[in-house]
This record gives structure tokens, C-alpha cells and sequence, in this order.
């Protein structure tokens, strides 16, 4: 029997790392467990600036680490609906499949930055997705974005559109 899998996203914000999420948990019979939803539904209206998102995004973090690394290791394959947009989100990231001991593959999508806003403010006035980033938002948030590099030791699979 195949090891399960975890699969993690790296894309900018409306790349669409939540729609690819939902395709590969059909295709490997995985879960999705999506950091929006965690932080929307845990602390809804407090995440008014970046320093709230890392504080909350480690929290959750913190309890969903084991967890996956649990699932991992029952079988059952994970998509992480996650940013792996640096480094060191990569590197947490890598470390549950190499604790749990299993195979990971990067889902990069790699989208420019206008087809990237045009699909948010699409997304913005849908009022469905449970991130609804500003455009100064999506320019302070995509700073912080690094390309995957095979350096880091990851399995990267580029997806354009």
C-alpha cells in the first residue's frame, strides 16, 4: 500500500490554492484542512493587521501540527490549504511529512500578480471565500512571497494557468 501523501500550496493570495485544494482532496480521497477557515471561524473580526495574522496563524499552528502528522500516519492523505509562500512556512510545512514520515509534494501556482487581482476583486464581490484581502493588503502580503526553490529539499509541482 502507497504511503498517503501531504500536499501542500504555495501561491500568492487568488492564485487559487483553495480551488486547487478541493481538486487534489477528490483526486487522492484526502482532507483539506484550510488555514482561512481555522482563523475565520476562531477569530473572527481580530485579524486587523499582519502581526495578528502571525500571532493567530501560530496558534492554530501549534494545535494542527500534531494533527496532521496524526493523520498522515493513520493513512489517510492531507492537502494543506496553508501559504506556503516563504521559506520558513515551507520548511514547518516539510517538517510534518518528515515527521510523519510519509512523501509531500509543493503544489507552486504560479500566477502573475494582475491575473492574481483580478480574480480577488472577483472573489471580493462573490463575498464567498472566507479572505477578503484589500489591494494594499495583497501588496503588503505579496512582499513577503518567495518562489519555491529545489534547494529547500521539496517536491515542487508548478502548476500555471
Amino acid at each position: 500500500m502507497a504511503l498517503p501523501t501531504l500536499h501542500l500550496l504555495c501561491g500568492k493570495i487568488a492564485s487559487g490554492k483553495s480551488t486547487l485544494a478541493k481538486t487534489l482532496a477528490v483526486e487522492h480521497r484526502a482532507i483539506v484542512l484550510s488555514e482561512d477557515q481555522w482563523l475565520a471561524r476562531l477569530y473572527p473580526g481580530e485579524i486587523n493587521s499582519i502581526a495578528d495574522y502571525v500571532r493567530y496563524a501560530r496558534r492554530i499552528r501549534e494545535v494542527l501540527g500534531p494533527l496532521v502528522i496524526g493523520v498522515l500516519e493513520s493513512g489517510t492523505p492531507v492537502v494543506l490549504d496553508f501559504p506556503a509562500n516563504t521559506v520558513a512556512d515551507r520548511q514547518w510545512l516539510l517538517s510534518l511529512a518528515q515527521a510523519a514520515l510519509v512523501p509531500h509534494r509543493l503544489h507552486y501556482l504560479e500566477v502573475d500578480d494582475a491575473s492574481c487581482r483580478a480574480r480577488l476583486h472577483a472573489r471580493n464581490a462573490q463575498g464567498e471565500h472566507d479572505f477578503a484581502a484589500t489591494d494594499a493588503e495583497f501588496d503588503l502580503i505579496t512582499r513577503y512571497f518567495s518562489v519555491p526553490q529545489a534547494d529547500e529539499g521539496l517536491v515542487i509541482v508548478t502548476h500555471r494557468p
